[in-house]
């Protein structure tokens, strides 16, 4: 039968969670013993990555800790990963084309590839008075309202953008601003740019 073998990195790692698991519930060795019919050195021996384990004994295991067997290895060998936090009031204020008083992009992401695939930006607007220019970008753009009320023009068509309304549209077409209607505004936008040849 297969088995894992003793001091491998997967049996530290199932020996760490098992004991874990045994912790959280309250459960001495002597009473997950007693639960799998494994005696109190082989399992010291397993919470210590000292003896190899059948798939046998593991899914005794995982029985008297109530969990399923994959759950043994969920976390397992998964990739480190590496996020990009922006914290609330910390996105870089960038200057657009048609950035003016009153009117702010606050980018919320920095891309780190050789080449731009998306841009989220948090705008904000309270300048009733302010004339806008209209924006043309390759890829697609995706705005989310959060606050206040926007009429927002695409090609040919107005839009009347409320809180919790989304917009989706091709960046090529001519876009932007036409009236402000209700102050301050704020809203998300995300250009997505395609694939690069």
């Amino acid at each position: 039968m297969a088995a894992i073998e003793p001091g491998s990195d997967l049996e530290r790692y199932i020996g760490s969670v098992i004991r874990e698991l045994r912790a959280r519930q309250g459960l001495t060795i002597a009473d997950v013993a007693k639960l799998t019919g494994i005696s109190k050195g082989m399992l010291s021996k397993i919470e210590n990555a000292q003896t190899a384990m059948s798939l046998d004994t593991l899914s005794r295991l995982s029985k008297a800790l109530g969990v399923s067997l994959s759950a043994l290895f969920r976390n397992y060998d998964v990739p480190e990963g590496s996020a990009q936090l922006v914290k609330k009031g910390e996105g870089m204020e960038v200057v657009r084309r048609g950035t003016r008083r009153g009117h702010t992009y606050h980018l919320l992401a920095y891309d780190q590839g050789p080449e731009k695939r998306f841009e989220p930006f948090l705008i904000s607007m309270d300048d009733a008075a302010e004339v806008f220019p209209t924006f043309q970008h390759p890829g697609t753009e995706f705005i989310y309202m959060l606050e206040g009320i926007i009429e927002y023009r695409h090609g040919n068509y107005t839009y009347r953008l409320e809180p919790g309304d989304a917009l989706t549209f091709r960046g090529d077409v001519p876009h932007g601003p036409e009236s402000l209607l209700q102050l301050p505004i704020l809203f998300l936008s995300m250009i997505v740019y395609g694939e690069h040849d």
